[in-house]
């Protein structure tokens, strides 16, 4: 099978017990969050891999059909982010994919985190809620729920922990659709959670703290 190219890092000192697959955003690729992994500082009893998959290269609309890397086209950039939900649906299928090649090498898929920034927080979103065996967490920062409409929650999904984060000053992506996520998931009783912080469209070092705790708290043993 063709899987999505990676970049891979592993941590700590022990055998790999666990994985976090994590989607970039719209023009990046695999490289972007990876000098990340140092500054999570975790322990090195906690041996993670951290998988950063390149999103395929597409014409994107509202770059006037530049060809970037990207998980989906953007056909309008409004608050109702008008997507192809097509391509969307491909690129979290291809997510899913990397999850079973994980549980292939050996990792159970309750030790699995995905993670995503900005487009690919939409992903992440539907990649993780469907699936259809239960996962550690899902981690969405500066993102929206592009297939709100559509989404089908898998039960196995449901109760998985969720951690939103945006900036209150985020001008790409309007903390408004961070909130919309937030309040659908919770109507829908997921288990969510929201954190939000003074900046753009971006990460901060608060942030990046308070991922780290959250990491450690889902997959310590």
């Amino acid at each position: 099978m063709d899987y999505l190219p990676c970049v891979e890092i592993e941590t700590g000192k022990l055998p790999v017990s666990a994985s976090v697959i994590w989607l970039h955003g719209l023009g990046a690729d695999g490289h972007d969050f990876a000098p990340l992994v140092p500054e999570l500082n975790l322990p090195e009893s906690l041996s993670v891999r951290f998988i950063f998959p390149h999103a395929p290269e597409i014409p994107v609309t509202i770059n006037g059909g530049y060809i970037m890397p990207a998980w989906y086209d953007i056909l309008e950039m409004n608050l109702e982010r008008k997507i192809d939900e097509q391509q969307l649906l491909i690129s979290a299928a291809a997510v899913q994919a990397l999850i079973a090649r994980e549980q292939a090498r050996g990792i159970q898929s309750a030790r699995i985190i995905l993670a995503g920034f900005s487009q690919g927080g939409a992903v992440v979103y539907q990649a993780g809620l469907s699936f259809e065996q239960p996962l550690a967490g899902l981690l969405v920062m500066s993102s929206y729920l592009a297939t709100q409409a559509s989404l089908q929650i898998a039960p196995a999904n449901h109760r998985t922990p969720i951690l939103i984060q945006h900036g209150s000053r985020d001008g790409v992506v309007p903390e408004l659709l961070g909130q919309r996520a937030f309040r659908f998931l919770s109507d829908k009783d997921c288990q969510v959670s929201y954190e939000a912080y003074a900046m753009e469209h971006t990460l901060c070092a608060e942030q990046i703290l308070s991922i780290s705790n959250w990491l450690q708290c889902l997959l310590r043993q």
